[in-house]
């Protein structure tokens, strides 16, 4: 399967196209535009414009509103409740977002739980947001329904990803972006596109056996938490962490009743809150000590780590590290998009009419 290049450009106006033909304004398109490309740009791929078709999906659903008032439903001087109207969570998270930084701006550190949004693509993305302000940056979210805590046969929560950006000075900025899981799901996505097989400990089939089928959870099996068959009820706890945060603390639903973004499952007929959930942190690094030195002392433990002795073959990276030499090679290379990728442009550029 020959992948097929286009330059960054090229998908943003794709892109920023069809957000817009779906109704947003032009702002919110290009801020969804922006925000869903940064995956692409950062090599994660699953969480591109690969996702595009599925925002399209939703919002011809009803289940996406594309002119959203997002707005802050509670408040104290370093906390916040954000509620999203059911707007792209690549609108929402941004927005909601810079309430973090508002209130860590006046105060020294601002949290915002939300509510009523949607996927919001990568959290690096929003975590990344702190690092121009001097900030540490935190992002999370729940997601689809997709995951069986440690022992069950039930899935009752999403891949739950946690994001932490912390500035440095000379060296590049930690970029921390991990999914509770051992693989997200579109990394199954992906591998059904190439039809190949995943590696063992992604998922289990329906009967709770750990199987390489990539198809095995759209055939009722479930992804698996991080830390494999010793040690998942480490990743269990980080994804309940997570989920809490952002739906419990929120206002939005939670577990199983988290509504699907994935199009073989439907949304609950139940459900016990509002959307889908995100949680953000900013902190002010001078809340702590000057920022310089701070940032000097940053560098000091990222040349200290990426100097450490490795095994035979290897070096030890940093946290963001692939995703910014990534970045760095496609922004002039170009992004390779495979064809099952680009047919479902094309099928959405057709109801647009757009052409990639």
């Amino acid at each position: 399967m020959t992948p097929t290049l286009f330059s960054y450009n090229q998908l943003f106006t794709f892109t920023e196209a069809v957000f817009s033909g779906m109704g947003c304004s032009d702002e919110d398109a290009t801020l969804a535009t922006e925000t869903l490309l940064s995956a692409d740009l950062r090599g994660v791929d699953s969480h591109g414009v690969a996702r595009l078709i599925g925002y399209v999906r939703l919002w011809e659903a009803d289940r996406i509103n594309a002119t959203p008032r997002v707005g802050v439903t509670y408040e104290t001087p370093s906390t916040a409740v954000v509620d999203g109207d059911g707007g792209l969570g690549l609108v929402v998270g941004p927005k909601a977002m810079r309430v973090a930084l508002e209130k860590a701006r006046q105060v020294g550190t601002g949290w915002v739980s939300v509510k009523n949004s949607n996927h919001f693509g990568i959290a690096g993305y929003h975590a990344m947001q702190a690092l121009a302000h001097d900030m540490i940056g935190i992002a999370m979210t729940n997601a689809s329904p997709l995951v069986a805590p440690t022992y069950s046969l039930e899935r009752l929560l999403g891949t739950n990803p946690i994001a932490v950006a912390v500035p440095a000075g000379e060296q590049p900025d930690f970029v921390l972006d991990m999914a509770t899981t051992t693989a997200a799901n579109g990394k199954l996505e992906i591998a059904q596109r190439k039809n190949l097989p995943i590696p063992e400990g992604w998922a289990q089939d329906a009967a709770g056996t750990s199987s390489t089928d990539a198809n095995a959870v759209k055939n009722g099996g479930a992804l698996l938490p991080l830390g494999g068959a010793t040690g998942s009820h480490k990743g269990y706890g980080l994804g309940a962490v997570v989920d809490i945060f952002s739906a419990v603390l929120s206002g939005a639903n939670y577990g199983p009743w988290v509504p699907p973004f994935v199009a073989f499952l439907q949304p609950s007929a139940n459900p016990v809150g509002l959307g889908l959930g995100h949680f953000f942190g900013a902190m002010r690094v001078d809340a702590f000590r000057p920022a310089d030195e701070f940032k000097a002392h940053m560098d000091n433990w990222i040349t200290t780590f990426r100097q450490a002795q490795a095994v035979e073959g290897q070096h030890v990276l940093i946290p963001g590290d692939p995703e910014r030499q990534t970045s760095a090679v496609r922004l002039i290379e170009g992004i390779s998009l495979l064809e099952p990728v680009l047919k479902d442009l094309e099928t959405v550029g057709a109801k647009f009419g757009v052409k990639l």
